[in-house]
């Protein structure tokens, strides 16, 4: 197997497995800033 066939199995084969979740993408940020986008105030945790 030529070195770049396998280099483009390797990628494809990583690009279908599940990715883990990014910090960025759920949590106590992301909602406060769909709820900035809503215009309600969420209460801040101290």
């Amino acid at each position: 197997m030529k070195t770049q066939s396998r280099f483009v199995k390797s990628v494809v084969a990583a690009s279908q497995k599940d990715a883990p979740q990014m910090p960025w993408a759920r949590g106590a940020r992301r909602a406060a800033f769909i709820a900035k986008r809503k215009g309600v105030m969420l209460k801040r945790a101290a």
